[in-house]
């Protein structure tokens, strides 16, 4: 490829939608970024014409999740006077669990607001990882307080106290309405976002919450059985247990940068190296900036009289089209021109190794036909 030399990519802010492409023809090697339907280029900027979409707007899911906010607050406060005054473990760890519930909404409410901010300064992506932050904030105190309740509820197992059952029963059945009411608001909101899924896993895991309450009510209110306050208090702690380990595995995964859930790159590598004028993929990498906001990059090495731009453009379509992921940064270089720029080649693939490629590969090569990975 005669002449190449490397372009720094500019990040422009448009306010329209529909750009022509500006990149010249000849030039073939670059790296270009299409995100959310924008395709950037070492020359300029390629828009398609497709705007962003997120299901729910932003000023809606903060309504909703206000609206849920504000229920559990209210009845958080009723519950905590009744629990103590029924001195029923159930209730008081249900209030306790409602306490998270409204600071995991505070916390992604919070969260959406930095979201929001512009991309700028230090921070490329945004502030987007502050609702990551958030889940995984949800998912510890979930952790956290079902280790506490737990050896609370084995405690009332080896010496119930005295409880009112009339009062848990009472209690626990008003509880299942607010909590189906918070719940339906916040399934109005966009459960695809990790951080309000949160949230929203912190008020469904109440709702199963205050029924098993209210059975336990039930129970010790026609039969004198003191330790099914403490035996819902245990169904609590599996709920909240079984929450905050999702909470954290899914949010601790987007830290560490693992690939999107669904997505295995060596299969969506062999897929893409089958599109006509590919040689080569190397050097790819697939994560999550967010929830719902996958990110990809990779090398892609092309035949010498191919077009890079066309195989640029359909490498994109098919990521976005194949695996919705709209903020791809592709290099795409010609094999084998211009040997003294040093530009890579290819090699047999039998003898082939990263090495040949770069110093640090990154991962393995892909080529057509069988290869390891």
């Amino acid at each position: 490829m005669a002449g190449h030399s490397e372009h720094p990519h500019t990040q422009a802010h448009d306010e329209h939608d529909n750009h022509t492409d500006h990149g010249p023809e000849g030039h073939e090697g670059h790296e270009d970024h299409e995100h959310g339907g924008h395709s950037h280029g070492g020359h300029g900027h390629g828009h398609g014409g497709h705007g962003h979409s997120h299901g729910v707007a932003a000023d809606a899911d903060r309504r909703w999740l206000t609206s849920a906010l504000t229920l559990i607050v209210v009845f958080m406060a009723a519950e905590v006077v009744v629990g103590f005054a029924a001195g029923s473990l159930a209730l008081i760890s249900d209030a306790a669990h409602m306490l998270t519930d409204a600071a995991s909404i505070v916390l992604a409410l919070v969260a959406m607001r930095l979201a929001a901010k512009p991309a700028r300064g230090g921070y490329t992506y945004g502030l987007k990882r502050a609702e990551i932050l958030s889940a995984q904030a949800n998912g510890v105190t979930l952790l956290v307080l079902s280790a506490w309740l737990g050896y609370e509820a084995i405690g009332r197992l080896i010496s119930p106290p005295q409880v009112e059952g009339g009062l848990v029963l009472v209690t626990a059945l008003v509880g299942v309405v607010v909590n189906i009411a918070a719940a339906w608001c916040m399934s109005k909101a966009n459960r695809s976002s990790l951080n309000v899924e949160g949230a929203f896993q912190h008020v469904l895991t109440d709702l199963y919450a205050f029924i098993a309450t209210a059975i336990a009510g039930a129970i010790m209110l026609t039969t004198g059985f003191l330790r099914a306050d403490a035996i819902a208090s245990l169904i609590v702690v599996a709920l909240m247990l079984r929450a905050g380990i999702g909470l954290v595995r899914d949010s601790g995964r987007i830290f560490l940068e693992a690939a999107p859930a669904g997505i295995d790159p060596d299969a969506l590598a062999d897929r893409l190296v089958t599109t006509p004028l590919v040689e080569e993929i190397h050097d790819l990498h697939v994560w999550e900036i967010t929830s719902g906001q996958s990110a990809l990059s990779a090398h892609i090495l092309v035949t010498p009289s191919g077009d890079c731009h066309a195989v640029r453009r359909d490498l994109q379509r098919r990521l976005r089209e194949e695996y919705r992921i709209t903020h791809a940064t592709l290099q795409v270089d010609h094999l084998g021109e211009d040997d003294d720029q040093q530009l890579l080649q290819i090699t047999d693939a039998a003898t082939a190794t990263a090495a040949e490629h770069c110093a640090d590969s990154h991962g393995p090569v892909h080529r057509a036909g069988p290869h390891a990975h």
